[in-house]
């Protein structure tokens, strides 16, 4: 019971840092042209691939080797099935005439998918952190903490690139933000779920990882930064969100 409480508390803080990263949404006005567009798909773009790999991809080789496993096996096959699965999405989405989605609609629903499945990996690790640090002492609850802190905080830019792009897209401020807010509440649930299933679902965790980074690159690959980088401005607010995201991931381990 204790470790559900530790995990909900730590899962509903990073889901709390993602709602706060789409509140800003509320500062940015409507209708503010195709650069500005640009460079919300191109800032959002660089926070994805940061987080893939600093966040996802790194962890996820080096929990495969401490495992004993082949980490270059594990981690290349996850990225693979990832960007498959989220391609086969695009292409149903792109088919599917009855949802009469432009290319607009599907972007965004590419880019809400990608960042909440990048979301899900990170809940579960801040889950499985405090199910495994309980009854190991204070010391290993407060590195479980840490952990916590350090996904609330890159969490924060992650909630921005979603509610921005969607909103330069013309979709409403309080939408934009429900959209952010809902890609990081998957984090508390499974969160929790990851503690009652610890022992079955910890050897996955890298793979679970690679999966995530897989299906973000995708799109940022395929939708973002070909669209930012028709601009100049697009195409460095690419560099600096992989830059801002990059020093969070390194900075806070």
């Amino acid at each position: 019971m204790q470790a559900l409480i530790y995990a909900a508390c730590g899962t509903v803080f990073t889901f709390l840092m993602t709602a706060l990263g789409a509140a800003l949404v509320f500062f940015f006005r409507k209708g503010v042209g195709a650069g500005a567009q640009r460079m919300c798909l191109g800032f959002a773009g660089g926070v994805m691939a940061a987080a893939s790999v600093f966040s996802l991809l790194c962890p996820a080789a080096e929990q495969a080797a401490a495992d004993g496993a082949a980490a270059w096996a594990v981690v290349t096959a996850g990225f693979l099935l990832g960007a498959a699965l989220l391609s086969g999405a695009d292409a149903c989405l792109a088919r599917g005439r009855a949802l009469a989605l432009d290319d607009a609609a599907r972007r965004r629903t590419l880019l809400f998918s990608a960042i909440t499945l990048h979301n899900i990996p990170e809940g579960m690790a801040v889950g499985l952190a405090f199910a495994l640090a309980c009854g190991q002492g204070p010391v290993a609850v407060a590195a479980a903490s840490a952990l916590a802190l350090g996904v609330g905080v890159q969490n924060f830019p992650e909630g921005a690139a979603i509610s921005l792009p969607m909103r330069q897209s013309g979709m409403s401020r309080m939408r934009a933000f429900g959209l952010g807010v809902l890609s990081g509440a998957v984090e508390p649930v499974f969160g929790v779920l990851v503690v009652l299933l610890a022992s079955a679902v910890q050897p996955l965790m890298p793979l679970l990882m690679a999966f995530a980074a897989g299906a973000m690159m995708l799109v940022v690959f395929g939708e973002m930064i070909p669209e930012a980088a028709r601009s100049r401005m697009g195409l460095a607010a690419s560099v600096l969100g992989f830059a801002v995201m990059m020093a969070l991931d390194v900075g806070l381990g």
